[in-house]
């Protein structure tokens, strides 16, 4: 069995390998709205390693945009990471990257969920008046999702699929983000 890094040491892997900002924001924010499911949904005591899921996510997609979800899992084991987190981080970009880890835990489909839909959520929000999610609405983020225009980098088919995989409704997934992302945001 390999290592669960501590969050002091999952950023200092992250911050190896991205600098930017937003990537860096991303992860973040990841981490937090995996913080609040795994309350959410009764893993309580798995919080850490799901925030430390959200957090690594992206790690080498800054870096290797081309190899991502695929260039992360050499680094990943060649820091001796357990094979559940490694599994977890890839399978966020099943279908879409090279990567064939399929989400099969709550928490990966859970991720792979929330990853694109938390940079829809940001972007809605950026452009009120408040900058804020603390007063974003459903309503404004589906209109949002529904301009393919709007934030055209965020990936509608994998936040559907995602809240399919879950046996959530689009809203239900949506409604749960916006809450989770109002508990941290600063």
């Amino acid at each position: 069995m390999g290592k669960i890094p501590t969050r002091e040491e999952a950023w200092e892997l992250l911050t190896r390998y991205n600098q930017d900002a937003f990537h860096l924001q991303h992860a973040e924010t990841v981490e937090g709205i995996m913080r609040y499911f795994a309350e959410k949904l009764g893993y309580a005591d798995e919080a850490d390693f799901w925030g430390i899921a959200g957090l690594l996510h992206d790690l080498d997609f800054e870096k290797y945009p081309e190899e991502h979800c695929v260039k992360s899992q050499e680094i990943m084991r060649e820091e001796g990471l357990d094979e559940s987190l490694i599994h977890a981080t890839a399978s966020h970009g099943y279908g879409m990257t090279a990567a064939d880890a399929k989400p099969e835990k709550e928490m990966e489909k859970v991720l792979f969920a929330v990853d694109e839909l938390s940079g829809l959520i940001w972007a809605a929000a950026l452009v009120r008046p408040s900058k804020s999610v603390q007063d974003l609405e459903l309503k404004s983020v589906k209109k949002k999702f529904k301009d393919k225009r709007f934030a055209a980098g965020c990936s509608r088919e994998a936040i559907e699929r995602g809240a399919e995989m879950l046996g959530w409704s689009l809203d239900d997934l949506i409604s749960e983000t916006i809450l989770a992302m109002r508990s941290f945001e600063k």
